[in-house]
Formats: C-alpha cells, sequence, structure tokens
C-alpha cells in the first residue's frame, strides 16, 4: 500500500521508529471550481502507492460510472467521497487525507472551489502550514483563485504553491505559464504573500507530480513532491516564538502531583524557566515536564505535555501560561477580522460564544468598521455580516482573556464565535491589537454599592422582562404592576418600547440588527437601574431569545423574571390598536414581527399569561404572585 521499503521486509520495527519520527506537513489544496484539485490529490494518493487493492478497484468501477475521463481512472474519485460530490463533480465538504513518503509524512485538505462552500474552505486552512493554489491553465486566475489566496493570506499561510494545472490542454506552452505567473504575483503583492513558487503541471498526466515532464523542458524548478517533500514548515517559527502554553486540564491524579497540561503553542521550555500565568499575573518557576514518555529537559510547540511548578499559584483550564521575559497580552476588548460562517448574518450586539484556545468566553460584535470586497480588495461599509463575508469589527468580552496578535501566533490569536443558543460555529476570527480603551478603562470602585441601595429601599431590585407580540397587552399589564408595587411603596421604574423609541432608540429603524440594538440598549438601562436597586418593568416584543438571554445575563441570577405575554397571533391582530398589523399586511412596515419577521416564543420563562380568557388585572395580579414565590416580596 504505502511507499516501498526494504524495511518493511527486514526490519519492521526499524521501519515504524523511523517512519514515527518524520516530520507532518499539513497543506491544501485551494482554487476555483474544475480547476483540478481532487484530481490532484488522487493522483498523489495513487502515485505514491497509498491505495489498498480494493480502493484502486472501487475507484476503477466508480470512474466508468461516475468518472468523467471516459472509462479511465478519474482520480478525483478517490477524495470526492459525498454522492452530492460525485453527481455533480464538484468538492463540497472538506476532505482529508493522510500519505507518506521516505521523507515526510502529509495531511491534505481538499477544500471547496464553489463561493457558497468558502466557509469549509477556511476550516481546513486552519491547520495548514501550506497552500497549494490551482490555476486551470486554460482560464488563468479567476475571482475565486483571489478570493482563495485572500483567505490564505488572512489566515496566516505564509508559503504557497501556485500550480498551474492542465498544461497539457494548452500544448504544454511556456508563454501561457508566465502570463498567468505574472497575473498571479501582481495580486499575490498586495495581500502580502511573498514566498510563492509557481509550477506547471498536469495532475492528470502527472506531468511534474513526481518527476520532471519531458513535455516542459523550459521549467527547471522541483516537482509538486520534492517541493512538498523539502518546503519549511511552520514549526519552525513556531518554536522561534515566545514560549506559550494554554491550559487544557489541570491533573490531579493525587495530593503529591499538581501540573497544568497543554499542548505547546509556541517557544520552547526547559525546567528552571520563569513562567508567568495569565490572566492572573502571578509567576513561577517550571519545576518538571512531564510527557507520556517521561520526563523531558526540553519541550518545543506541538507537543503534549503537563508543567508542575516550584509555586502554589491559581491556574484552571483556559489560563495561559507564559514566558515571564516575554508574556502574551491580556485585554477584554479588541479589533479582530472576521469572516462569517453562518446562514443567520452576524449582527452587532447580538451575544456570542467565543473560543480562543481552550477558554470560552461571552462576548459582543460592533457594527463592522467595514467588509471587505476580497475581488477588489475594497473596504466597504456595512451593518452587518452576511454568509462568507469577511469584516473588521471590534470585540467585547466579558472577562479579560490572554492573547497574541494573530500575526504572531495563530494558536493564541485565532478565536471561533459560536451561537449561544444552538451550539453551532458561525463565525472565525483573528485578533489584531487590544482597543486602547480597554486598557485606558477600569471598573471604578464605589463605596455605596447595589446591597446598600436595596438595603435603603428595603426592596429586592430585579427585572420584569414583559415580551410578547405587538398588541398582546404588554404595556397595559406592566403599566397597572408598576401601580400596584408603588402602592405597596416598591421604588419602580417602567420603560416601555414606544416611549425609549422617542430618545434613547430615537436613531434605530426597525432593521433586525436595529432591533437587536434597541434590546442591547434597554438590557444596559435596566442593569444600572437594578444597580441602583430599583424594581424595573420592561414592556417590549424583544422577538429573539439570543437577546432575552443577553438581557438575562447581565443581572445577577434570580434578578431576571421573563414574562411571556402570551396572545395568539390572531387575537393581537384583531385588536391592532394602533393599526400596525393593517400597514404589515398592506407592505407598509417591513419586518413587522409576526407578518414578515419571526417572533421567538419564550422555552422557560418564569411567567407565561394566556391573555385570552383573563382581564388585564388578573394578569397584574398573577405578577405580583409570581413576585413574592420568587422572594422579591415579601409573603404578606
Amino acid at each position: 500500500m504505502a511507499h516501498t521499503s526494504d524495511l518493511i521486509a527486514t526490519d519492521i520495527e526499524r521501519y515504524l521508529k523511523q517512519h514515527e519520527h518524520k516530520s507532518l506537513l499539513r497543506f491544501i489544496t485551494c482554487g476555483s471550481v474544475d480547476d483540478g484539485k481532487s484530481t490532484l490529490i488522487g493522483r498523489l494518493l495513487y502515485d505514491s502507492k497509498m491505495l489498498f487493492e480494493d480502493q484502486l478497484a472501487a475507484v476503477e468501477a466508480d470512474s466508468k460510472k461516475w468518472g468523467t475521463q471516459g472509462g479511465e481512472i478519474d482520480f478525483a474519485l478517490l477524495v470526492d467521497g459525498l454522492a452530492a460530490e460525485r453527481e455533480q463533480g464538484i468538492t463540497i465538504d472538506v476532505a482529508y487525507r493522510f500519505f507518506s513518503t521516505e521523507r515526510r509524512k502529509f495531511i491534505v485538505a481538499d477544500t471547496p472551489g464553489h463561493e457558497q462552500y468558502t466557509r469549509n474552505m477556511v476550516t481546513g486552512a486552519s491547520t495548514a502550514d501550506v497552500a497549494v493554489i490551482l490555476v486551470d491553465a486554460r482560464k488563468g486566475v479567476l475571482t475565486q483563485t483571489r478570493r482563495h489566496s485572500f483567505l490564505v493570506s488572512l489566515i496566516g499561510i505564509r508559503k504557497v504553491l501556485l500550480a498551474i494545472n492542465k498544461m497539457d490542454l494548452v500544448g504544454y506552452a511556456e508563454s501561457t505559464f508566465r502570463r498567468i505567473e505574472e497575473d498571479y504575483r501582481g495580486f499575490a503583492g498586495q495581500i502580502g504573500l511573498a514566498d510563492i513558487v509557481a509550477m506547471p503541471l498536469s495532475a492528470l498526466a502527472g506531468d511534474n507530480m513526481l518527476s520532471a515532464s519531458t513535455h516542459m523542458p523550459w521549467y527547471h524548478g522541483p516537482t509538486l513532491m520534492g517541493y512538498l517533500e523539502t518546503v519549511e514548515q511552520d514549526e519552525t517559527r513556531q518554536r522561534a516564538a515566545a514560549f506559550r502554553l494554554p491550559v487544557q486540564w489541570v491533573n490531579r491524579p493525587n495530593l503529591d502531583f499538581r501540573g497544568f497540561a497543554g499542548t505547546i503553542a509556541g517557544g520552547a521550555v526547559q525546567p528552571g524557566d520563569r513562567i508567568r500565568a495569565l490572566p492572573s499575573g502571578r509567576e513561577s518557576t517550571v519545576t518538571r515536564i512531564v510527557s507520556a514518555d517521561g520526563d523531558l529537559q526540553q519541550a518545543v510547540a506541538g507537543q503534549s505535555v503537563t508543567l508542575t511548578l516550584a509555586d502554589e499559584i491559581d491556574i484552571s483550564r483556559g489560563d495561559l501560561i507564559a514566558a515571564a521575559s516575554a508574556p502574551a497580552e491580556v485585554a477584554d476588548q479588541f479589533e479582530a477580522t472576521l469572516v462569517w460562517m453562518a446562514d443567520e448574518p452576524m449582527l452587532p450586539g447580538r451575544p456570542y460564544l467565543l473560543k480562543i484556545g481552550p477558554r470560552t468566553v461571552n462576548a459582543t460584535i460592533t457594527e463592522p468598521k467595514y467588509k471587505l470586497n476580497v475581488n477588489t480588495l475594497e473596504h466597504l461599509a456595512a451593518k452587518k455580516l452576511d454568509l462568507n463575508e469577511i469584516g473588521v469589527c471590534n470585540v467585547s468580552l466579558d472577562r479579560p482573556v490572554a492573547f497574541d496578535p494573530y500575526n504572531v501566533n495563530r494558536e493564541t490569536g485565532g478565536f471561533i464565535l459560536i451561537d449561544r443558543i444552538h451550539n453551532h460555529t458561525v463565525g472565525a476570527g483573528m485578533l489584531h491589537f487590544a482597543l486602547r480603551r480597554a486598557h485606558n478603562i477600569q471598573v471604578q470602585h464605589v463605596d455605596v454599592d447595589k446591597t446598600a441601595r436595596s438595603a435603603h429601599k428595603h426592596q429586592k431590585p430585579a427585572v420584569l422582562w414583559l415580551t410578547g407580540l405587538s398588541g398582546a397587552g404588554k404595556s397595559t399589564i406592566a403599566n397597572l404592576v408598576e401601580k400596584r408595587l408603588h402602592a405597596m411603596g416598591k421604588h419602580t421604574y417602567l420603560l416601555d418600547g414606544d416611549n425609549v423609541r422617542h430618545g434613547l432608540s430615537r436613531d434605530l429603524g426597525f432593521t433586525e440588527a436595529d432591533r437587536v440594538e434597541n434590546v442591547r440598549r434597554i438590557a444596559e438601562v435596566a442593569k444600572l437601574m437594578v444597580d441602583a436597586g430599583l424594581i424595573v418593568i420592561t414592556a417590549f416584543i424583544s422577538p429573539f431569545r439570543a437577546e432575552r438571554r443577553m438581557a438575562r445575563g447581565l443581572v445577577e441570577p434570580g434578578e431576571f423574571v421573563e414574562i411571556h405575554i402570551d396572545t395568539p397571533l390572531e387575537v393581537a391582530e384583531a385588536r391592532d390598536v394602533k393599526g400596525l398589523y393593517r400597514k404589515a399586511r398592506r407592505g407598509e412596515l417591513a419586518n413587522f414581527t409576526g407578518i414578515d419577521s419571526p417572533y421567538e416564543a419564550p422555552e422557560h420563562p418564569e411567567l407565561r399569561l394566556q391573555t385570552v380568557g383573563a382581564t388585564p388585572e388578573q394578569c397584574a395580579d398573577r405578577v405580583i404572585e409570581r413576585m413574592r414565590e420568587l422572594g422579591l416580596l415579601d409573603s404578606h
């Protein structure tokens, strides 16, 4: 199956030991549709004898059924494993394949060429050392070639092999090769790609794949395999960087051992080295480096180890152990480049989870400073980011994290965004730098705090968050609840949707992004009022669960009471006191909840009020009763 070696037959243990210590190169193939990416990888697998006999028989049979080579072996079928890929003759998902030669082991990711699958290409590129960018010699540099090249540059891949494929279809003409090379290098220079090797080849015919092509004597560079076997790996640069170990696990098997386990993300470490734990800033000295092979005298980037320290300092999963002489930065606000990977758009102000290394924190994204046209490199104004769009935004976290700029260390400067409700990855980002205001703005200590203000008012502060369709009765019920609380001597404030739109949110419209921002502002105001010791009542449609969850997260557990004013759409529309439903039905109001914009009903509210069959007064009484049940009011 694999490359031939005399050691396999004569000394299998020596062969396996030799194989174990070969370097591993990760690379991707990318480019436009039908440039030959899958064929190139299939040819590499075939020529390097990385196929079992049954695999070869299967691909020969599939070539007759699905192939595009008139019954001859279609090497692309070795990679395009999905039925949809074979039917369409395209790559949809990222396909990973392993192969090896006498000199090196390889993991190759075949990434999709279609624009709609760009997010999959980003996934495949995230761990690659080298990008093989294919160009069809007949077509030259295309839009998707530029898009993928820009993403390669953005993700931090520094070494590019420009594979000008299908040279057999242009008569192996050197002039065609030189023209495409010149065109590509001109674009690559604009996006910071400098380490480029251009190569003419035919993946299907095998020209310049494993051996020099006799059809192109004018080319004197390496073959594809020769390049892959000798190109310098990114690990070299990683090992020259400052020491970084993201803590994945605190290892405490017994009372006498406490170690911090993880994979080294940069630099090297030895016993006796001084380290700093971040974000706490505490320092200590490394006493041991423990590995599966016993204690080590040195560990470098890429190795998984456990460190023990001379001092008992508090370090948890997600913290970063760094060289004390060159520590990482710590901040909670950044500028970052964001690649959006979800069908639902990125909306400023919406809460997401951000995962950087082993640490997961809450995050919000500001309105993009700009989005990038990857074809022209223009900076375009944007209110949001849609699927596959790339923008530069500010990121705000709920706590400080340790980081390096992405161009310094991909491991400690890259992050993903996760949808808080569905737990899907929705974006990938690269941190540029900490915002100056993150260092300038500190939390100021005050002597009169929420506890003191609440005691002075003889009440427990809380947010009563009324949500429901327009016309459900939120404002009416909220007003009655405040009157009852006021009569009881409670200190309250009612934030009503329409009233807030006249002041705090007068600059916002009713797009999905504006509605998210409106709720964010209300939630922040409600938080301040709770800190003042007040009982805050809000009456807003607040149609999205993500924003209501964000509002809940701003106050302490037990201080947020979600109340669903549950009124059927037909009942709310029949009331239509403001005539809004009629306007929406006529098309005069866009993005109207319940008509052309969704309402996400609460799944587990503290109180659900069915307004059909109940008067507003009865609903208000039930709110007061529920507050007593939750311990927010005296029981008498």
